[in-house]
């Protein structure tokens, strides 16, 4: 069912009514699939008022990001289906340009929405179309650099474009930086309020919208210059983001004007669910939880990589005084609030800036610290060229802990950190590790930092767990030789060469049929030795890898000699959960062991085909 027009037959206690209903089933759903609850339970009234004004049919509607769309898809046309959302062959959690007409432009990452809508705008233009075109935006997304040269460029391209700030103060983690401060000023100031309220008491209807416009002069005057204005943008708000009467008002107004206009609406992250409320960083990204006691549901007795690098980092620090960790808007997601804690002078969250962070960590480099950069495979992308040109050129010494790494399960395509090796091994200077498990991940990070690093270094690590605790793992800890490949398992004929996650699947399917398994934990150099040995002593050899097979780690060893790769083909991964997906992509047990033997068979009906008796 479409609720477009329904809503706009509600009166505002219909309305409210509606609004709770759809946070009540919202709250359901993801405690049962895990979702973004917080992010979207605070733009219901935001979504609701701005599509009794707009059309999401008829105007330009983007997100940004999509994960706060969860209002919206339930609007329009998706209600039924609302239940499946992240689950394999179910609706997706952003918006997606091949699930709805209306999902107008397609985010997983944060910061694209204006840059896209002015292209949208101008295309409507050279169409001779006059549909309305808005943003929402986070206020953290003003801090992506993405984001902010798009602003700089609307006066430009005369553009009329309308950009919604949702500001709740929060990205994932609290937001950081001057422009964050800027929100939190004008939201939270006494004199602006209490003046606004003052004024609101004391006039008509009539002559209270008339003098609307004195706002924006109250506002400079409280605050400062104002950022947007400075842009050549009209700058309106800050408007109660759960007050639908005033939200409808404001959206009314600024529909018609002839200008760029932003309006700031102060919301609540997670806003009628009192944990979410309270925790709104956990519940962020929410895994499944108990509705009724907001208590997440896990499995006892395990550890995640997150985790697990977050502590050992922080054991690190504790005997190295040179060891700082980066962030961008990440710092529970990558397991840094342990570290954050105990020494936050060393801790440097610099919001949604994955370009900065690359070449930030690269300046402290260079005068004796020991950056480690903890960062999403997927959102590294986004400092491609920061790697290469700041860091990978002057041979700097900073990490990348790369989490995330491989298939992440149900946030999809725009999530999965799959092409993390092809995009960094053809990087020079740079060496790149994927552990077997969480206690080489230790042993990796324990074994970098002993012998000093002296360029960059990439450890990857996938969004997983394992049984067991931190201080036992931490007890066993040893030094490694990073770049020497381990033969777990000697056997005959054939051979499997397998980096990071899958290596523990393969060695179970090696040691089953009696093949050899080596552990390649060096991506990047590749040990030309053990590699040689393996094409010398085995008749099939096969890599395996959680990644792209186009530019990964199995096309560096065919430059050796005759191998056959397994991983991910030319293709995007869909959603769903993480033991679903390397199902589908055969790199489970059951996979890796299918596919070999498939090769094993077909050669061996090939031959019996051409055999002469």
């Amino acid at each position: 069912m479409d609720y477009i027009s329904y809503i706009r037959r509600m009166d505002y206690d219909e309305l409210e009514n509606f609004a709770e209903h759809i946070r009540e089933y919202i709250i359901d759903v993801i405690s049962k699939n895990g979702g973004h609850l917080a992010s979207n339970l605070g733009v219901v009234e935001l979504t609701l008022a701005l599509y009794r004004v707009y059309n999401p049919y008829e105007d330009f509607i983007i997100w940004d990001t999509g994960h706060q769309t969860y209002t919206h898809k339930l609007l329009t046309g998706r209600w039924d289906l609302f239940s499946t959302i992240r689950r394999f062959n179910g609706l997706s959690g952003y918006t997606n340009i091949f699930e709805s007409y209306v999902d107008r432009f397609g985010a997983g990452h944060v910061g694209t929405a204006i840059s896209a809508a002015l292209g949208i705008e101008q295309a409507l233009r050279l169409n001779n179309s006059s549909a309305n075109v808005v943003v929402v935006i986070g206020d953290g997304a003003l801090t992506s650099g993405q984001s902010l040269e798009a602003l700089n460029q609307i006066k430009t391209l005369n553009s009329k474009i309308k950009i919604i700030v949702n500001n709740n103060s929060m990205s994932i983690s609290k937001n950081v930086g001057a422009l964050s401060h800027l929100f939190d000023k004008l939201r939270s100031s006494k004199v602006y309020l209490e003046t606004k309220k003052t004024l609101k008491k004391s006039m008509s209807f009539e002559l209270k919208n008339e003098l609307k416009r004195i706002r924006d002069a109250i506002k400079v005057s409280i605050s400062g210059e104002d950022f947007f204005e400075g842009l050549g943008l009209k700058h309106f708000g800050p408007v109660d983001g759960h007050n639908l009467k005033e939200l409808e008002d404001e959206l009314k107004r600024i529909k018609d004007y002839d200008y760029p206009t932003i309006l700031t609406v102060n919301t609540v992250k997670g806003k009628g669910f009192e944990n979410s409320e309270v925790d709104p960083e956990s519940f962020h990204s929410a895994g499944k939880f108990d509705v009724s006691s907001g208590v997440f549901i896990k499995s006892k007795g395990i550890i995640s990589y997150s985790e697990a690098f977050g502590k050992m980092l922080t054991k690190i620090a504790e005997k190295d005084e040179k060891v700082v960790a980066i962030t961008a808007a990440m710092k529970s997601g990558t397991g840094l609030n342990e570290f954050a804690k105990r020494f936050p002078e060393r801790f440097f969250d610099l919001g949604i800036t994955e370009q900065m962070c690359v070449t930030f960590a690269g300046g402290m480099s260079t005068l004796g610290f020991k950056p480690v950069f903890a960062v999403y495979s997927t959102f590294l992308q986004r400092g491609f060229d920061q790697i290469i040109h700041d860091i990978a050129l002057q041979n700097l010494p900073v990490i990348f802990a790369i989490d995330r790494a491989g298939v992440v399960g149900e946030d999809g395509p725009t999530h999965h950190g799959v092409f993390d090796i092809a995009y960094l091994k053809m990087i020079p200077n740079m060496k790149i590790y994927a552990p077997m498990d969480i206690q080489d991940l230790l042993n990796i990070m324990h074994t970098v930092f002993k012998f000093n690093i002296d360029g960059p270094v990439a450890i990857r690590y996938p969004r997983d767990y394992e049984f067991g605790k931190f201080e036992e793992l931490y007890d066993k800890i040893r030094l490694v030789d990073l770049d020497k490949w381990q033969i777990l398992n000697e056997g005959k004929d054939i051979a499997i060469i397998a980096t990071g996650y899958p290596t523990k699947s393969a060695l179970s399917v090696a040691k089953r049929n009696g093949w050899t398994l080596v552990y390649a934990r060096s991506v990047k150099p590749i040990d030309t030795e053990t590699l040689s040995w393996v094409f010398e002593n085995h008749e099939e050899v096969f890599s395996i890898e959680e990644g792209v097979i186009n530019g990964g780690f199995g096309e560096s060893l065919s430059r050796y000699g005759k191998i056959r790769i397994l991983g991910i083909e030319d293709r995007f991964v869909p959603h769903g959960s993480r033991k679903e997906l390397l199902k589908i992509l055969m790199l489970d047990e059951e996979g890796i062991e299918n596919q070999i033997k498939g090769v094993i068979e077909r050669r061996k009906n090939y031959e019996d085909s051409n055999r002469t008796w």
